[in-house]
């Protein structure tokens, strides 16, 4: 039953990285970006609010970590993928965002202190690899001509951005409860995203959208992290974090059967080497240089 918590996670975040591409075209991104943090917010404040002011004395020395956060995590990550929707596939979104993990380590190892690994360095390299094999279709000699498709750039970007907002969160170690946390990054979301939605084109909210606004903000928003607290609650960090490696493959079925996206074999193979590359920097953990011995204190 444990596993029932970050599996619905990861389902309704693949199916968001699909509702994200069917937004292209029926919502700007500037509009459906704001409507989701501004809708989650309006929901949460009654339950979240009163504990917020109560915790004050707590909140304010960190405002400017969480702000950091809030930027990184809620508004540059989902606004970048927004516009990336536009002209890449769900298919190449999800095995970008399979990087994540891998990019969070990279980033730990460098301001953590903690320790560079086989597994680390071989796995960066096979993942690279396979990315490289999604965003070049399977021609690394098309990807020398005419350089990487501007939406996967895009999604390069927005996952670097996230996992940047994963090491922050856990070098800071804030110590607030975890959804007074992400109301708190919700609010900045609103703040940081509302004169890019001022400035924008409008296509309006209706009934050929209003639902994608819904999903993102209920489904991927709140019942998605909340669900994916309970795992980590029950699972442990380290276990629930493998299940991430599911992304790539739950989001290319839904965008086959949903959005007709046709499954190439670059699609297969540079999967499975982002996959391995990601679960080779998990699993195998030999360090490059081992620990110096300590000489005996008389």
């Amino acid at each position: 039953m444990n596993y029932a918590f970050p599996l619905l996670a990861i389902l309704i975040w693949a199916g968001n990285t699909v509702i994200t591409k069917m937004s292209a075209g029926a919502i700007f991104p500037a509009e459906i970006g704001f409507y989701r943090w501004l809708l989650a917010g309006v929901l949460f404040t009654p339950f979240l609010l009163r504990p917020m002011l109560r915790r004050w004395s707590d909140i304010r020395p960190n405002l400017g970590k969480i702000f950091i956060l809030g930027v990184l995590g809620m508004a540059v990550y989902q606004s970048l993928a927004y516009f990336a929707a536009a002209i890449t596939s769900a298919t190449n979104m999800g095995i970008i965002l399979s990087l994540m993990p891998l990019m969070s380590l990279a980033m730990a190892i460098i301001s953590l202190g903690l320790r560079l690994t086989y597994g680390a360095l071989i796995g960066a390299l096979v993942s690279f690899c396979g990315v490289m094999v999604v965003v070049s279709a399977g021609d690394p000699a098309m990807l020398l001509q005419h350089g990487v498709n501007g939406g996967d750039a895009l999604m390069l970007i927005a996952t670097l951005a996230y996992a940047l907002y994963s090491t922050l969160l856990k070098k800071w170690q804030l110590r607030l409860p975890p959804l007074l946390l992400l109301y708190l990054q919700v609010l900045v979301a609103i703040i940081v995203l509302f004169p890019l939605f001022v400035f924008s084109e409008k296509t309006g909210l209706g009934s050929g959208n209003i639902g994608l606004v819904l999903y993102a903000c209920v489904l991927a928003s709140m019942v998605a992290p909340l669900v994916w607290m309970q795992a980590v609650s029950r699972l442990g960090p380290s276990r629930t974090t493998l299940f991430f490696n599911l992304l790539p493959a739950v989001t290319a079925v839904i965008a086959a059967l949903v959005l007709d996206e046709q499954l190439a074999l670059y699609h297969l193979g540079g999967g499975l080497l982002t996959l391995a590359g990601v679960i080779l920097a998990e699993r195998w953990k030999t360090p490059v240089r081992p620990a110096s011995a300590t000489a005996p204190q008389p």
